[in-house]
């Protein structure tokens, strides 16, 4: 593992942090760009760092992007310790160390989501993968081998508490403004449900201890399939449940505030598919996380890139405003009510300038938007 740097930068976003970058940008972003996540400023676009290699050459890549969404009034960034082997978190570090250095950005204007639960590689993918899981993890007691699901994937209170130390040293971060427990419904795989509910309630527990130590600012879940399955599926999760554990463990002042899934253009179950409890009938998992008070941010808003080619006539005449299909394709993420953030993976200074440009725009009218699903 990499050292940790030398000093952790203090503090974290903060509603007056993130005003003051909310008024800066030339030109200025339309105020709805900023959403509230609790009484700090989010921005509607946000950085993903996800896809690419495990070399320099993307790491890269990913400090220049960063760096000019950063200056382009995107300051929600989203990593993971695992994504591209703890490299996009050093990245994220590395970015924030040198801006903040030279006051270009101030710590607490900025928010920053990590993601715990995959066990991570060291800077590359090890020659004997079982061998480095148990030399790292399991020899020093971090992890039992029966914590672990599909050889790759723990919630272990212990574990978490390893992992976010780490990935608070990889971003040289005091406090991170959001840390989510990553695809946790793949222990559905082999737990029961009642089992999986019960190592959620500990890794909750753990993670409120972390918010009550200041390592964190508030918690929740990021997750591919888990809130897009119908109803009867055994990987589905429910969000009712999930905030019940919250309260069972911390109640009403609990610090499960944060959601994150798959949405856009070609996977909008998230909107359209009623699979959440939601005042005792179903509703869209966005209607139930509005109803408990969570903020979402959408991964995957052009779809990895496949998202980025010529979208359907009938968008371009319902996405005003805009030129190119990525720009539509994250238009229509932010203007989905209920979402906060749109995250889109950017590599390149062109992608960003490209993707910033939707800051200047309003959300579409939800009168215009439900056209969207209207039957012609």
């Amino acid at each position: 593992m990499t050292p940790e740097r030398a000093s952790r930068i203090e503090g974290w976003a903060t509603p007056g942090g993130t005003a003051a970058y909310a008024k800066r940008g030339a030109p200025p972003a339309v105020s709805e760009h900023y959403r509230m996540l609790d009484s700090c400023r989010a921005s509607s676009v946000g950085s993903g760092t996800y896809l690419g290699s495990d070399d320099d050459a993307t790491d890269a890549q990913y400090h220049a992007a960063l760096t000019q969404a950063l200056e382009r009034g995107l300051n929600v960034i989203d990593t993971a310790i695992n994504y591209r082997s703890q490299r996009s978190e050093r990245v994220v570090g590395g970015v924030l160390a040198a801006l903040i250095a030279s006051g270009r950005i101030r710590r607490d204007e900025v928010v920053v989501a990590t993601k715990g639960g995959f066990i991570p590689f060291d800077g590359s993918a090890p020659r004997e993968p079982t061998r480095y899981l148990v030399e790292t993890y399991v020899k020093p007691g971090i992890i039992d081998p029966s914590e672990i699901v599909a050889g790759c994937h723990c919630l272990a209170p212990r574990y978490l508490a390893d992992q976010l130390d780490r990935s608070r040293a990889n971003l040289g971060l005091d406090t991170i403004d959001v840390y989510l427990l990553h695809n946790p419904e793949m222990q559905l795989e082999t737990l029961s449900r009642d089992a999986f509910l019960a190592r959620i309630r500990s890794a909750f527990a753990a993670l409120e201890e972390a918010v009550a130590g200041g390592k964190i600012r508030r918690y929740g879940t990021a997750t591919w399939n888990g809130y897009r399955q119908p109803l009867g599926a055994p990987d589905r999760l429910s969000l009712a449940e999930l905030v019940q554990a919250a309260r069972d463990v911390a109640g009403d002042t609990h610090h499960f505030q944060v959601l994150q899934l798959p949405y856009n253009l070609a996977m909008t179950e998230a909107f359209t598919l009623p699979n959440q409890e939601v005042d005792g009938t179903m509703g869209s998992l966005l209607a139930a996380a509005e109803r408990h008070g969570l903020y979402v941010m959408a991964s995957a808003s052009v779809y990895q890139g496949q998202l980025t080619r010529q979208v359907p006539e009938v968008l371009q005449q319902l996405l005003p405003g805009l030129v190119t299909s990525a720009q539509r394709a994250i238009q229509f993420v932010r203007s989905t009510p209920g979402i906060g953030t749109a995250l889109v993976g950017m590599k390149s200074i062109a992608h960003v300038e490209e993707n910033a440009q939707v800051r200047t725009v309003p959300s579409v009218p939800w009168a215009e938007f439900q056209r969207l699903f209207t039957p012609a």
